[in-house]
């Protein structure tokens, strides 16, 4: 397996070109035959630390309101946010998602929550174990994992913010908790212990919770087979299928649409697009690079507030088309605001490789284009 990915930091220079998907593909189909997206997602994991420094958050008419407020108004009923073990600055920790998850649930939508299994950012290109957890061999992480779910799950049930869906891990293309959950000579066992353990401890807390385990292979049918057959021949169990698509790293929509199609067919669970999302400008609101730049970075979509809602409105008609459930946008509140870098272990001095990708300009406005559509 190709390791590549990822935020926020530069990814490795393994890029796709995107064709413009014909239109006959990423057209709604007609009424009686489209399937529905119930799952319209936003992950909102850097909206506390926004709001707490101040940041502000308006409406297409320009009137300033809570972003999940906003975000409902344009179509989202799902949010989900990352929890690290014990990052640095204090934000994404089981304290933090606990307080939010009270906000979320007011609001009146269900709830995601993406476990990293890590203090810091978990990708395909990096799997680090928690400080906490770093010595522990592959027996004590079962218990690790087990306990650590359990408990973030059962203290958000126990506040009456029960998740509705939980990550077992996130874009763990080559497994999780390193290195003894890495997937290694196409060894599944480890892993598949790992994931058995989380997914125990969601069903303990809570039966009706959806478990999901979140991959980035929506860019090769090969690759996702390759992780999904291994786990499915070592009995672990999920209930949902997650991908990630940036089609400017996962290739065309056809072949995401391909993807969908045979994931759901070959494994008989639903799919959800975890993760998604497109600049709005090619310009870089601060002093760290952005991770993704050019005037359009996928052909046929200009970085801009049409080019934005156009690329996402494709990718959820190309969804929805091949048969998946959701469709989530990555991080769209996330714009510059000093003091909410990426690096948790310097947030106040780094800045915001995304800052071109949210939803909400340097001023916090909102494309008034963009709309999540079931």
């Amino acid at each position: 397996m190709t390791v590549w990915h990822r935020r926020p930091r530069a990814r490795a220079a393994l890029l796709f070109v995107t064709a413009f998907l014909p239109a006959m593909l990423v057209a709604a189909p007609p009424a009686a035959a489209a399937n529905t997206l119930t799952m319209l997602g936003a992950d909102v994991s850097s909206v506390q630390r926004s709001l707490d420094l101040g940041a502000k958050y308006y409406d297409a008419a320009g009137t300033a309101k809570d972003p999940l407020d906003i975000l409902k108004g344009i179509g989202v009923n799902y949010a989900r946010l990352r929890v690290w073990n014990n990052p640095a600055s204090g934000y994404n920790n089981k304290a933090k998602v606990l307080a939010y998850a009270k906000t979320v649930k007011a609001k009146g939508l269900k709830l995601m929550v993406d476990f990293h299994y890590s203090d810091t950012w978990a990708d395909p290109g990096k799997q680090y174990k928690p400080a906490a957890w770093a010595s522990h061999g592959i027996s004590q992480l079962q218990t690790d994992v087990y306990n650590y779910t359990y408990d973030v799950c059962n203290s958000l049930k126990a506040q009456g913010t029960t998740p509705d869906s939980i990550q077992i891990g996130n874009e763990i293309n080559v497994g999780m908790l390193w290195n003894d959950g890495k997937v290694v000579n196409n060894d599944f066992t480890n892993l598949s212990l790992l994931l058995k353990s989380g997914y125990n401890a969601v069903k303990a807390c809570n039966s009706g919770t959806q478990v999901i385990i979140h991959t980035a292979d929506a860019d090769s049918m090969a690759n996702a087979r390759w992780f999904y057959d291994g786990i499915k021949a070592k009995g672990v169990a999920w209930d949902i299928t997650g991908l990630s698509y940036y089609c400017m790293w996962h290739g065309t929509l056809t072949n995401l649409y391909n993807v969908i199609v045979d994931v759901k067919s070959r494994y008989g669970k639903p799919v959800v697009l975890a993760e998604t999302a497109y600049p709005f400008t090619s310009a870089n609101a601060d002093s760290e690079a952005n991770s993704i730049s050019g005037s359009a970075p996928c052909s046929g979509y200009a970085a801009s507030w049409s080019g934005q809602a156009t690329e996402f409105t494709h990718v959820q008609n190309t969804a929805r088309n091949a048969g998946a459930i959701g469709v989530f946008y990555w991080e769209p509140t996330w714009y510059a605001i000093s003091g909410n870098g990426w690096d948790p272990a310097n947030i106040n001095g780094t800045g915001d490789q995304w800052d071109n990708m949210a939803i909400f300009d340097w001023t916090g406005h909102v494309n008034p284009n963009v709309v999540w559509t079931p």
